[in-house]
């Protein structure tokens, strides 16, 4: 069979996952380009993250008004969200309303996951098989399993034999728990951790939180919708879209050209203390550029930040444990704080420093540590976080040219072009995958970006005639290194994080997201279209030079 060539399939494309990413990629296909699509999701419905996401507290730590699909005009205009940051119900039923309003369910395969997707290199097709044990074939392979969806648990010495409720902030029960009148104990404080706290802290008898890395938390200031703001913002929501896309982060947020450095003490403070007030991200992506450059400007924001902590938390030797001492502020995804430290204030919680005291041994009863002290509990909560970027994909058997699993080429970190495809799996797209800007913006700028990207490829290729598309690897190796060389110039390589893969034993420390900043990042993919997909190569002709190199 000829290059160029495919043989018949049961789908144009088959998508993996329902939450936003999935489900303007299946409009795109199905409704933009007139392709036939299958989606394959795990869930009983639409949601993706939001679907398992159901923890108390659980919120976007995006606005409401940007945290939504630009490309249904109308809704834009018709939807009404309740506060400042959508919780997951609300989330979900907007998620829910897009589908059923565009007809997407009906090409949805719920409770259905995919354990497999090879490449066939004669017949230039996909061949996708689910856990059920059907299979499939599909010229294009499409990722949209989403950055954070591997949820990573610990593996603690006796952790199956805790006799009471366990729970995972991302397996939430959907018919929720309650906690009232229970011992209750959280291993882990990150984002969701942060949320869940203040919430179960009002609900159980005791509550203990075990922190191996405090985070800097800055407030969420959360209110309802203001009727008045919503719109306003509905009569501009043209230019809102303009700007969140050729922005830094997919939000109306600006880093200062001044740096923390360039101001006096008190001009600093009153600063950063508007910012401390107005509450979001803008203390971190709307303030001063040099914080992320240099440990001397980013100190002054963390003293700042310290003091902060110390006024709000009235023990002060819970305060110090509550102050990060290990690394910068702003290279770990900064979680939004609705009444998080104030807990701590409550006399049914307490903080305990797993890092200089690890946990040893999940028990009978509950959490030892290695000073032999012991914790009794009713429920143990793992707030744990997740295998983030690359476990996802890593989850699936993925083989590429000549049966290469592309969780061994990237056993040393990922390898893209863009982010978007990796040389080797032709047509095998990943919607903001490793080495996008997907963790470091706001997601749905940067998904609807790559799914317009990615249709776009689509077309194209219908109109040259090609079978498949690829990078080669120059290109490939040029964007590894040129994601890294990002990275190591600022502080971001300076802290163990998700970021860097350190919060999964083994991981290797490789920076994952891209520091382009969403609107140069999208100039750049522009360009590479424009001048005839550079970096790219139609119908084998990589592999084809590979092998006579």
């Amino acid at each position: 069979m000829a290059g160029n060539e495919t043989s018949t399939v049961d789908f144009d494309a088959v998508v993996v996952g329902a939450g936003f990413s999935g489900l303007y990629m299946l409009k795109s296909l199905r409704d933009f380009l007139g392709l036939s699509a299958r989606v394959y999701e795990s869930g009983t419905g639409v949601g993706g993250t939001w679907y398992w996401n159901r923890y108390p507290g659980a919120k976007s730590d995006s606005d409401s008004y940007i945290y939504c699909f630009s490309f249904d005009k109308e809704l834009l205009q018709e939807w009404t969200w309740s506060e400042k940051y959508p919780g997951h119900k609300e989330i979900r039923a907007y998620l829910e309303h897009v589908a059923e309003r565009h007809d997407l369910n009906r090409d949805i395969e719920f409770e259905t996951s995919v354990a497999s997707a090879t490449f066939d290199e004669d017949a230039n097709v996909w061949t996708v098989e689910t856990d059920k044990g059907d299979s499939v074939t599909a010229r294009f392979f499409i990722s949209a399993v989403g950055a954070l969806s591997s949820s990573n648990t610990p593996k603690f010495e006796g952790i199956d034999s805790f006799r009471g409720e366990t729970y995972h902030t991302g397996h939430w029960p959907h018919e929720g728990v309650d906690f009232t009148g229970k011992r209750v104990g959280i291993i882990g404080t990150g984002a969701s951790a942060v949320q869940a706290i203040p919430i179960i802290a009002e609900e159980a008898d005791e509550l203990t939180v075990f922190q191996r890395t405090a985070n800097y938390i800055v407030p969420a200031r959360n209110t309802p919708a203001d009727p008045e703001e919503t719109a306003a913002r509905k009569a501009d929501y043209e230019a809102i879209w303009e700007r969140l896309r050729e922005s830094n982060f997919g939000f109306e947020l600006y880093l200062e050209e001044k740096g923390a450095l360039d101001c006096s003490d008190e001009e600093r403070e009153r600063e950063l203390m508007e910012r401390w007030e107005d509450g979001g991200f803008r203390i971190w992506l709307g303030s001063y550029v040099d914080i992320f450059f240099t440990d001397e400007a980013n100190a002054k924001v963390r003293e700042f930040l310290h003091e902060r902590i110390r006024e709000t938390v009235d023990d002060p030797e819970t305060a110090e444990k509550l102050i990060p001492k290990d690394h910068p502020f702003g290279v770990k995804r900064n979680p939004l704080d609705t009444g998080y430290y104030e807990a701590f204030n409550r006399e049914n919680v307490s903080l305990v420093d797993v890092k200089s005291n690890p946990v040893a041994r999940i028990t009978e009863s509950g959490v030892r540590l290695e000073d032999g002290s012991e914790y009794e509990f009713d429920a143990l909560v793992y707030a744990t976080g997740f295998d983030a970027m690359t476990g996802p994909l890593n989850k699936i058997d993925i083989r590429g040219r000549n049966g290469e699993l592309l969780r061994e080429k990237w056993e040393m970190g990922p390898r893209t072009y863009l982010g978007l495809m990796s040389a080797g799996y032709p047509n095998l797209f990943t919607i903001t995958g490793p080495q996008s800007p997907s963790v470091l913006s706001n997601m749905p700028v940067s998904i609807e970006q790559h799914v317009e990207f990615i249709t776009r490829i689509v077309r194209d290729m219908g109109e040259r005639g090609a079978a498949t598309i690829e990078p080669t690897r120059e290109a490939e190796d040029a964007w590894v290194e040129e994601n890294q060389a990002l990275a190591e110039a600022t502080l971001f390589t300076s802290a163990d994080t998700w970021y860097m893969g350190a919060n999964i034993p083994g991981k290797p420390r490789v920076f994952m997201p891209n520091l382009s900043f969403v609107g140069p990042y999208r100039k750049r993919c522009d360009t590479v279209a424009d001048n005839d997909y550079e970096g790219f190569a139609f119908d084998g002709a990589a592999s084809r030079e590979g092998a006579t190199a």
